[in-house]
């Protein structure tokens, strides 16, 4: 991947919408058949509010690549905006996705829902964490099912929820087979004020070690049932 690309997604990321608009019509002027480059443009331009702008550039992709199903996805959203009047502003992602250690998490979804609801997520649309069954499951809209959070994570949170902390969550991306979302902590409980929300590459987990015999089963339940959420990640 070359580096305006990576600076064009990086930039786009940390919600700096104009700038990464600036670098994908850079890349554009050395590359016109650059879908992917089209692709984010159109979308710095819906985030900024400029639906026109962004209709046009999916159009563009659409003349060099007809199937393109990002384009094609969002060309009919545009169009189905258009009958009821109205633009999905719902995508407030100018600070969405700014990291904070500790605070905030980008999390790989598994057991996914079907292809065709994952085709209608969009970038920086608001998801729900429903805690069942002792996971934490991804919807939205009207408690449509995207997918679950892995055991390690879900976990945590549901040790943290359960505390009284609460959190938010965004799509950063979605294909037909990968969803990232972004989870952003709103309130820590003080239960746990001392503990961050999402261990850091750095921080040692706090495990129970046993001299003399392997980790059972039981042990592992023990574990689980800790009020200290370090000891829930191996």
């Amino acid at each position: 991947m070359s580096t305006s690309k990576n600076q064009a997604i990086t930039t786009a990321l940390q919600g700096d919408w104009s700038k990464a608009l600036e670098i994908n019509e850079s890349l554009l002027k050395e590359n016109p058949q650059d879908v992917e480059a089209l692709n984010r443009i159109a979308l710095a331009y819906t985030i900024l509010g400029k639906s026109d702008k962004a209709k046009k550039s999916y159009q563009k992709v659409l003349e060099i690549d007809a199937l393109n199903s990002i384009a094609l996805k969002n060309i009919r959203k545009f169009s189905k905006d258009s009958k009821n009047n109205q633009v999905d502003v719902t995508i407030k992602v100018n600070n969405t996705f700014l990291e904070e250690t500790g605070k905030t998490k980008v999390v790989d979804l598994v057991n996914l829902a079907q292809t065709e609801v994952l085709s209608n997520l969009r970038t920086g649309q608001s998801v729900e964490l429903t805690i069942k069954r002792l996971k934490v499951f991804v919807v939205h809209g009207d408690k449509q099912y995207v997918g679950v959070l892995p055991d390690d994570i879900g976990k945590r949170l549901i040790k943290f929820i359960g505390g009284g902390s609460k959190y938010e969550a965004f799509i950063r991306s979605a294909s037909h087979n990968n969803v990232t979302i972004f989870i952003r902590e709103l309130k820590k409980s003080m239960r746990f004020k001392e503990q961050p929300s999402f261990a850091t590459a750095f921080e040692k987990p706090l495990m129970k070690k046993s001299k003399s015999r392997k980790v059972t089963e039981e042990d592992r339940e023990d574990e689980s049932q800790s009020e200290d959420p370090d000891a829930l990640e191996e």
